[in-house]
């Protein structure tokens, strides 16, 4: 459509602004007022207009960051301000639907004809009308439902490097949690990826509950980080509906580094591994509008990819300190054929102790306090410096080691109910049982000394004579002798 066509057709009310300079990403704009975070069209001598967000301003312009290339702009083209702040359309049509961060659909199945317009951008819950996580959730992983119990409503992430399978885990999740709806998003992702996710991972059941928002890692930043924005908006809609919404993103990493991208083309500084500061402020505004309500829940599962495998890497410290847990997957664990490679004493479920039993928590602290116990003398029993019988506890942790790896360990096709995995876990560490209601027992008395009889004196009991006794010190596992020929 020519300029001209294009301009008989807008409202002449609208008003319009040019183009003044591109640099990089960003497109400079003057003549126009808009607010920040506002979308504008930037109009090309040909072809269809081309949305654009405001990322700043600069000597009284405009800074536009476009949701795909600027072809065909040129200085003095127009732009042309929108006057309506994002939206992202909602209903129930969506469910079993492909779409992308704009709401349209992807899979090639016709039009999606929405019930309402849901804000892109929405504050989170009012933190005094939460109501308290108390309901555990199933999510189908033994080694998550036994020792990291999670709860509907709680934010959890997935933390691990590059190739350990943090995508076969949410996959996993999505096809096995109890959840009324799944509403996942695959945010700078494989392009390849998106399919096999749909069709190995959540298969036809899975995908009939199931709305997938994608935006590959092809895409303008911009359009990465609306992603994100218009699932959790998706989730609150259905939320809001009264339903028990399971909200998944692959990854918050994906959408931290497009927040990077867009702060550094518009100008912000460069901070702890390049992010800007926008990024740390854009996290928990994003993570914090999960979570439970009154008429329903979103329980939040978010992948952080850990650069370089190191868990103290900004993104990663910066989640795990917002979010109510993290599972960690180590490339330790992968590399022996563990799968999932979760590392259970690395990871943590903040609301376990509020949402289990007395008995599952203590068969977990007894399974785990063997974990540990092997860890600290795992290199002394492989090279055969430990001697057997040195320590009652050590020797039990070796014994045991064997049948908790077997425990932990899961095919991707096999489902561990909740309930089966706390008996598996509770017959593996042999414990007993707790008696509700069942009274402490007395101490024993002490025996009285026999009356005697006929008005005679008892006979006084001799006292014990003092002995030196060597008092044995059980010998702890660092100090594990090694035994020497």
């Amino acid at each position: 459509m020519s300029r001209l066509g294009l301009l008989q057709e807008l409202d002449p009310c609208q008003t319009f602004g040019k183009v003044t300079k591109v640099v990089g990403l960003i497109a400079e704009g003057k003549g126009i007022k808009a607010p920040l975070g506002s979308v504008c069209y930037l109009l090309p001598g040909t072809g269809d207009p081309i949305p654009a967000e405001v990322v700043g301003f600069r000597d009284g312009a405009c800074l536009f960051m476009p949701y795909s290339a600027l072809r065909g702009i040129g200085p003095g083209s127009l732009i042309r301000n929108a006057a309506t702040p994002p939206l992202i359309p909602v209903g129930q049509a969506m469910l079993g639907r492909a779409v992308d961060a704009f709401g349209e659909p992807l899979d090639g199945k016709g039009e999606i004809v929405p019930e309402a317009y849901a804000p892109l951008h929405r504050d989170p819950p009012n933190p005094l009308e939460r109501p308290r996580i108390n309901e555990p959730l199933d999510v189908g992983i033994r080694a998550v439902n036994s020792l990291l119990t999670l709860g509907k409503g709680q934010r959890v992430g997935i933390m691990a490097g590059s190739g350990v399978g943090k995508s076969t885990t949410l996959g996993m999740m999505a096809r096995y949690t109890k959840a009324d709806i799944n509403v996942i998003a695959l945010v700078g992702e494989r392009g390849r990826e998106v399919v096999e996710f749909m069709e190995r991972d959540l298969g036809p059941e899975g995908m009939a509950r199931s709305v997938l928002v994608v935006a590959t890692s092809d895409k303008s930043p911009l359009i990465r980080m609306r992603a994100a924005y218009a699932a959790t908006a998706v989730a609150e809609y259905f939320r809001d509906q009264g339903k028990d919404v399971l909200l998944m993103m692959d990854s918050v990493t994906r959408f931290a580094m497009a927040g990077r991208e867009v702060g550094l083309a518009a100008g912000e500084p460069p901070t702890r591994g390049g992010y800007t500061p926008s990024v740390f402020a854009h996290l928990p505004q994003l993570l914090e509008r999960a979570g439970k309500a009154k008429t329903g829940s979103i329980t939040g599962i978010y992948t952080v990819l850990v650069d370089g495998d190191d868990f103290t890497e900004p993104i990663a410290d910066s989640t795990r300190s917002i979010l109510d847990g993290h599972i960690v997957l180590t490339r330790e664990l992968a590399d022996l054929g563990h799968y999932p490679a979760i590392d259970v004493l690395k990871s943590v479920s903040r609301l376990r102790s509020d949402i289990t039993s007395d008995q599952a928590q203590a068969d977990g602290r007894a399974l785990l306090r063997h974990m540990a116990t092997f860890k600290k003398v795992e290199d002394m029993v492989n090279i055969g410096a430990y001697q057997k019988g040195a320590n009652a506890e050590v020797d039990k942790a070796i014994s045991m080691v064997g049948p908790i790896n077997r425990f932990l360990r899961q095919l991707v096709a096999e489902q561990e109910p909740l309930e089966s995995a706390m008996a598996k876990m509770h017959e593996l560490v042999g414990g007993e049982p707790q008696q509700q209601g069942q009274q402490p027992q007395q101490a024993q008395q002490p025996r009285q000394p026999q009356q005697a009889k006929n008005g005679q004196r008892p006979r006084q009991q001799a006292k014990p004579q003092k002995r030196n006794v060597v008092k044995q010190v059980p010998i702890p596992p660092s100090d594990i002798p090694v035994n020497r020929k």
